[in-house]
């Protein structure tokens, strides 16, 4: 039996994609720039998908366009918002939580010249609504801020960030890093001012080597690939349509957000339980964070360790991002918890197809490696 708990890392594709995936690759494998009917039935796919990617964010399909990954997307929505407001002001607002997709970009930035501000977490690991806005002035140009930290789950306000931008009277526009929610929260960025949204398909069982970009309508941003002129510019290249295929799939596949939510929330009270009464465990997730993820250190035993000792029960979780292997987790370093905590961490992180049997299965054999590898100290 196979229990995979590395969901934030990486999705398996459902059937439904798979089979969208198929038929682009072996029947609808045409190039979507050529003018027959192969080409029109790829483009007829993508055009497709849109809808798709759209109606679950409640925008319209021409504000999305597709790229080849979700850092792909990240990169071209910060530099490119950046360098279209650049004459209107240089500083940047961010977190100091930032997947690498996001932290590298704003680094590349100050280098460049920008003042970029990196807000501190709270306890609960999401940014302060107040310390936003004494950040904000008038020559603010873009904010960013991810929806969901893929180490910890914790939730980001990012509907308090519009408000604030309009109080500064800050020509800022706003990017929110979606990647880890998108599918899981009930995220409708028109509605709270958003103007620039990241998705990735292999985080909601699509294929990897897809990702979406949402840019609100009547917002231009500087694109930096140049090549055939795909995605309006954004995303020069010959459309990844197998790809695109399976994430629209995925996304026609996803059950209602609310409910789906309800019953992750089931599941990690089920895990919380199951480890309520043992104090070699400690979580360090926030109680009201996205419920597909918990972070949590098991006392004793490094978090390579436990993941060694899993994986040979087949049984798999992480220690935190997968972008960051081998290095000591950024995210729990400045949420400030202790390093022997930090060191011994591990991510659970579930899907809508992940099960209350297999949770038990796992805490039995977490509770085994504590008897085990904790006795050979």
């Amino acid at each position: 039996m196979e229990i995979y708990l590395d969901n934030s890392a990486t999705t398996r594709v459902c059937d439904e994609a798979v089979r969208a995936v198929n038929d682009a690759l072996t029947v609808n494998y045409g190039n979507p720039g050529a003018v027959h009917s192969k080409g029109n039935a790829a483009k007829n796919i993508i055009a497709g998908a849109k809808k798709d990617v759209a109606a679950v964010l409640g925008v319209m399909p021409d504000e999305i366009y597709f790229s080849h990954s979700g850092t792909l997307a990240n990169n071209t929505a910060l530099f490119g918002a950046a360098m279209a407001r650049k004459k209107t002001g240089n500083r940047i607002i961010t977190t100091s939580l930032e997947h690498p997709s996001v932290s590298g970009c704003m680094d590349a930035l100050e280098r460049q010249g920008f003042e970029v501000i990196r807000l501190m977490p709270g306890n609960n690991g999401s940014f302060s609504p107040e310390e936003l806005m004494g950040a904000l002035n008038s020559k603010t140009v873009l904010v960013s801020a991810m929806l969901v930290n893929n180490e910890t789950g914790a939730i980001n306000p990012v509907e308090y960030i519009k408000p604030a931008v309009r109080r500064a009277g800050a020509p800022a526009l706003i990017h929110v890093d979606a990647i880890q929610g998108f599918g899981k929260l009930p995220f409708k960025p028109g509605r709270i001012g958003v103007d620039l949204v990241t998705m990735s398909g292999h985080k909601l069982h699509a294929p990897k080597g897809v990702g979406a970009l949402y840019i609100r309508k009547g917002v231009n941003i500087k694109n930096h690939i140049y090549g055939g002129g795909q995605e309006s510019g954004l995303f020069s290249g010959t459309e990844n349509v197998p790809g695109i295929a399976g994430f629209g799939a995925a996304v026609r596949a996803l059950p209602d957000i609310k409910s789906a939510l309800n019953a992750a929330q089931q599941k990690k009270e089920l895990l919380l339980k199951l480890f309520e009464d043992d104090p070699r465990i400690t979580v360090n997730s926030p109680e009201n964070g996205l419920p597909y993820i918990v972070n949590m250190s098991v006392s004793g035993i490094p978090s390579q360790v436990l993941i060694n000792f899993l994986s040979e029960q087949n049984i798999y979780v992480s220690a935190g991002s997968a972008c960051k292997k081998g290095h000591r987790s950024e995210v729990l370093t400045r949420l400030g918890l202790p390093g022997e905590r930090i060191d011994s961490a591990i991510r659970v992180s579930m899907s809508r197809y992940t099960t209350e049997e297999e949770l038990k299965i796992f805490a039995q054999a977490v509770n085994e490696a504590c008897r085990r590898l904790r006795s050979k100290k």
